[in-house]
């Protein structure tokens, strides 16, 4: 399956789709797909055969199947939902769709059907708080947890139990971690071979390493690195996160100082070492490792360019190759493909 790219472009209302060249990170235009309403945030399921795209001015969650052979996109269908959603996930067995509401304080889990469809009304609605940006199941699929940022919201990331068959969560004994003042935790990752999470931190231009006790399916913080150079003095703020494959690198972007903040990864312990900074086209608010890890691309939410990096696989460092035009607010950049 080659490496395809699709990107929201919420001012548009469309998602653009590409290919991209292995060897050189060279992205080529295939299609553009009409989605009314507002795209923003996106999810696959784990085979890649679905697509699921929150149209956030329009409130609705809609439903696309991915041809395998060009990367195309089918509506199959489109459902109601309360309010805007900012951040969609797919649990690792592919049968729920999770939805953070930014503005809505809320979580919502949608059943898929047997078209690939997220259906309604949900299996699960949930009142969190305000602030709560994006869920994710945690690698046993036992677990999830949604966090909730500092402006409007508590500064927590709140921890769950996840049925998995029935989709319904249940608050931990717990119920929720914090790394600790107004940091205000937004997005996360999982490391792909050891039981360590990481987080940005929006309002505190960071990132935090969170040890993962997988039984009791709960995060302790353990170390907060900043996401900017010692001079900067000017307004800042952290959005997406994205982990290397191999998880040796971490990458964080900086809305303000626009640029992307480059870390490694210490093999025996998890901890971050900054490696510095590249330029980004503002605002930086999504980007994406392509599936080998080799690339990274960022898309400039102001300007609605995409620019790609090469990594370098001994450093983790970025180093800049080329820019494209993708359209007005671009506000996802995700990829399907196996490395």
């Amino acid at each position: 399956m080659p490496f395809r790219m699709y990107v929201s472009q919420q001012e548009e209302d469309r998602v653009s789709i590409f290919t991209m060249d292995a060897a050189t990170g060279k992205l080529e235009p295939q299609a553009e797909v009409s989605v009314k309403g507002g795209p923003a945030p996106m999810a696959t399921d784990p085979e890649q055969n679905f697509l699921y795209v929150g149209r956030r001015g329009s409130r609705q969650l809609s439903s696309f199947r991915i041809d395998r052979e060009t990367g195309g996109l089918a509506l199959i269908r489109t459902i109601p939902l309360a309010t805007d959603p900012c951040y969609l996930g797919v649990d690792r067995k592919g049968k729920f769709v999770l939805a953070a509401y930014y503005e809505g304080a809320r979580v919502t889990v949608h059943a898929i059907g047997d078209d690939g469809a997220a259906t309604a009304p949900p299996a699960l609605s949930l009142d969190t708080a305000r602030g709560a940006h994006c869920i994710q199941t945690d690698p046993s699929n036992r677990f999830a947890f949604v966090p909730h940022i500092a402006i409007k919201g508590p500064s927590e990331i709140f921890q769950f139990t996840f049925d998995e068959s029935t989709g319904q969560l249940t608050r931990n004994a717990t119920p929720s971690v914090s790394p600790g003042g107004d940091l205000g935790p937004r997005h996360f990752c999982f490391h792909p071979s050891r039981d360590v999470v990481y987080c940005t931190n929006e309002q505190g231009c960071s990132v935090t390493a969170y040890n993962l006790d997988p039984s009791a399916g709960t995060l302790t913080p353990y170390q907060t690195v900043t996401t900017l150079p010692g001079d900067f003095e000017g307004k800042n703020s952290c959005a997406q996160i994205q982990i290397s494959p191999s998880g040796r690198f971490l990458y964080a972007p900086n809305r303000g100082h626009n640029s992307i903040a480059c870390f490694t990864i210490d093999a025996s312990d998890g901890k971050l070492t900054p490696v510095g900074h590249v330029s980004a086209d503002p605002v930086p608010r999504a980007l994406s490792l392509d599936p080998s890890g080799s690339f990274m691309f960022a898309a400039g939410l102001e300007t609605g360019r995409l620019t790609s990096y090469r990594v370098n696989g001994d450093t983790g460092e970025l180093v800049p190759l080329e820019t494209y035009s993708v359209g007005k607010r671009p506000m996802w950049v995700l990829f399907t493909g196996r490395a």
